[in-house]
């Protein structure tokens, strides 16, 4: 598929937020990968998130959520695909290659540790861009600072090693591309309230700070 051709489908996407309810402007999507880690985590997650940006934002995003293998060339469909786990996480060559060129066509992936993801999930990000490497963003990164202002970053979630919660982002020539949250368990927080039994400011907090990921790639598209 001509690259050019890739990144207007996925700009076209994005800024079609006028379609009336029933024909929903794009569908995301959960990524699904190999290595035995549970990509399947927080079912309710990117549904609760969904929903809660087009109540809260006035977004038109289909409800149904897909499921879509790294290898897939239906991955070019998904302006913003969702990656989360606790395990291993392997990608071959082409995946990673597949992966690579979505990314650098237009497409976002959010990744969300969900509690011992980070050691698998580096090193087959470094076979995505070998030349890139994660870099945390600063509090003043317009991600933090959409609809809903997080002044000091990430909000915790979940405790797990008592660490403070981090943003960590993939920049290629000065656009991001992936944002991956550590110590924070954003995914979990978008669950039924009754999966972890977050309280509801915890949950909101969570659902915010998705919002305003999803309220970035679009602005970064319409720039």
């Amino acid at each position: 598929m001509n690259v050019r051709f890739l990144v207007f489908i996925l700009l076209a996407a994005l800024i079609s937020l006028s379609a009336t309810p029933g024909n929903y402007s794009y569908t995301f999507a959960v990524l699904k990968y190999n290595g035995g880690g549970d990509w399947y985590s927080n079912p309710t997650s990117l549904p609760n998130l969904v929903k809660y940006c087009n109540k809260s934002l006035g977004m038109n995003i289909d409800p149904n959520v897909a499921s879509i293998e790294v290898s897939s060339p239906e991955l070019y469909n998904y302006p913003f695909v969702h990656m989360t786990g606790h395990g291993n996480v392997v990608f071959n060559q082409q995946e990673a290659e597949n992966l690579r060129n979505y990314l650098l066509g237009g497409g976002f992936l959010h990744i969300s540790d969900n509690y011992g993801m980070d050691k698998f999930v580096r090193p087959q990000m470094k076979k995505v861009f070998p030349e890139l490497d994660f870099i945390e963003l600063p509090y003043t990164h317009a991600i933090y600072h959409q609809t809903y202002d997080f002044d000091k970053g990430l909000p915790k979630i979940h405790e797990h090693d008592s660490k403070a919660p981090q943003g960590f982002g993939i920049i290629h020539e000065g656009r991001l591309i992936c944002f991956y949250d550590v110590e924070c368990d954003l995914g979990d927080g978008w669950e039924d309230a009754e999966v972890h039994n977050d309280s509801e400011e915890a949950r909101n907090k969570a659902l915010q700070m998705g919002a305003n990921i999803i309220q970035f790639i679009t602005m970064e598209v319409k720039e």
